[in-house]
């Protein structure tokens, strides 16, 4: 019988420390050199049909979720129509999607947007609770924060997926 957290899951991943090692990150990219070129810099687009999901997760992330990652842009939208329109006209590194939204849920829209879009950005999907962490997985989402938010997990998803962003650009 195991004991301890799941291995392996998005859950995991969302909890699991985020520095990235040198075995992690290949040196010469944009997040291996953060630290003397400066922070790495992305644009978050955040699709939650309530403003208050919207400014909790703003407000939680900040504008320097971690040491070596800057937020420089959120994009903020309430319907799955702009979601996909953003994410087609490009510029995104970040996605937030919260899979709580109505009528067309985030865990719907990852599905969709990692199944159309080409070179789709690192998506983080927002689950009702921590147990829907499979239906993350199914919806191809890079990492999940479950509700109630936690400002610590979501600022260390969003450095998670900004680091990975930045080496699929770099």
């Amino acid at each position: 019988m195991r004991v301890g957290p799941p291995t392996g899951s998005i859950a995991a991943m969302a909890a699991a420390p985020v520095s990235p090692t040198s075995s992690e990150v290949p040196s010469g990219t944009p997040a291996a050199t953060a630290g003397a070129a400066g922070p790495v810099q992305v644009r978050v687009l955040l699709f939650s049909d309530d403003v208050a999901t919207r400014d909790a997760v703003r407000v939680g992330v900040g504008r320097r979720p971690a040491k070596d990652v800057e937020v420089v842009g959120w994009r903020e939208v309430a319907t799955p129509a702009a979601v996909v329109e953003a994410v087609e006209e490009g510029g995104l590194d970040v996605l937030v999607l919260d899979g709580e939204s109505s009528p067309i849920g985030g865990l719907g829209l990852t599905k969709q947007l990692k199944n159309e879009i080409f070179d789709c950005p690192p998506v983080l999907v927002l689950t009702g609770r921590p147990q829907d962490g499979w239906l993350a997985a199914w919806s191809q989402a890079d990492l999940a924060v479950p509700h109630p938010l936690d400002p610590v997990a979501l600022c260390r998803a969003v450095a998670e997926l900004a680091r990975r962003s930045a080496v699929r650009r770099g």
